[in-house]
């Protein structure tokens, strides 16, 4: 398998910063070398790291959502593995917890990286697993860093757009 070099930026700063793991432990040896090189990584930085081990894939999004309904996290990391088996729950749980994992990152307004593998087999699994919780934790870090030294938000005054029908649209009857 071909090495990628991914480039992240180092983090200027996130000493003290707490990030929430949750770990899917269906495939267990898979989720603890995931888990290992996000922990290594988080904590090499300086950051507070919380982490919840969930049955399957499935359950990581609402531990999330209890999570973060509980504490202020920085930054989630979202760890586990699904691989394709005979049926088309493969496709259900890959989609389903992408999913919520994406709307309980809006919900919260807290960033939610997926380093949950979906692969055809344990090789696969196996050969993607070493390196992609270390560098599931270094992408946290760097929206986390690039939150709190780039993105700055501005009000915009954006001209009138002009659309047919816009004019005799009654505004005072919207809600």
């Amino acid at each position: 398998m071909a090495q990628i070099d991914r480039n992240f930026a180092q983090p200027a700063s996130v000493n003290g910063a707490r990030f929430l793991i949750v770990e899917a432990r269906f495939y267990e040896a898979i989720g603890e070398m995931l888990l290992a090189g996000a922990k290594a990584a988080l904590h090499k930085a300086g950051a507070e790291v919380d982490v919840v081990s969930v049955p399957g894939a499935l359950e990581i999004p609402p531990a999330i959502r209890i999570a973060c309904g509980q504490h202020a996290y920085a930054g989630v990391v979202a760890l586990g593995c699904i691989i394709r088996g005979e049926t088309y729950h493969f496709e259900v749980v890959s989609n389903e917890s992408a999913a919520g994992m994406g709307r309980v990152a809006l919900e919260f307004g807290v960033p939610v990286v997926n380093a949950v593998l979906t692969t055809e087999n344990e090789e696969q699994a196996r050969q993607r697993v070493a390196e992609k919780g270390r560098d599931a934790a270094r992408v946290a870090m760097e929206v986390i860093d690039k939150r709190r030294h780039e993105m700055r938000f501005q009000v915009i005054n954006l001209p009138q757009c002009f659309m047919p029908g816009y004019e005799e649209f009654n505004h005072g009857d919207i809600g």
